[in-house]
């Protein structure tokens, strides 16, 4: 059983795949606790392996988004092995703390201030910039670097910060913007 907020179809509204149709897997619970974090922790369902694939497999997407809260406090291999076997491409949205399943097809880290990490291996890396000291996340194993303005309420400083940090990608929340979910 595994606890989930929420699961829904919509556009992947940030990072490099924005734009992107994708099935959203919303699990509850993290093991970090971030002020602009919007996901109702205490709400949540539990659900079966198979009421959770029965569920993505009604959205045309070959993408899903295993997101949070916290995901891979609640994943395993075999609930990748099954999203594989229903022909999903599997991303994961992850503070990076914890070890995750190595089949998953593409990683997300959003990484917090002075938490240790646990991966080895990172697509992209996303920070929700808050004014802090973004050099040490250069130093990450990843290919893709996104800085993400806080709620979109600091926009010009991370658009600042970004052109005075050419490594970087500014990420927007599109969804927001565009008023979807």
């Amino acid at each position: 059983m595994r606890k989930i907020n929420e699961i829904f179809y919509s556009l992947q509204g940030e990072g490099y795949h924005t734009g992107t149709p994708a099935v959203f897997v919303r699990f509850s619970g993290c093991n970090l606790k971030c002020s602009f974090c919007d996901t109702r922790h205490e709400e949540g369902t539990m659900m079966t392996d198979e009421e959770i694939i029965a569920e993505v497999k009604k959205y045309p997407a070959v993408m899903v988004i295993l997101t949070g809260g916290e995901p891979s406090l609640w994943i395993d291999d075999n609930f990748i092995d099954l999203l594989h076997q229903a022909g999903k491409y599997v991303c994961i949205e992850t503070n990076g703390t914890r070890p995750l399943p190595a089949s998953i097809d593409w990683i997300t880290c959003s990484p917090k201030q002075g938490v240790k990490l646990s991966l080895n291996k990172i697509d992209e890396v996303k920070v929700v910039y808050e004014g802090q000291n973004i050099d040490v996340y250069e130093l990450l194993p990843a290919e893709h670097f996104f800085l993400q303005p806080c709620s979109c309420s600091n926009t010009a400083l991370t658009v600042d910060c970004v052109m005075r940090h050419p490594k970087w990608r500014l990420s927007l929340q599109t969804h927001k913007l565009i008023d979807i979910q």
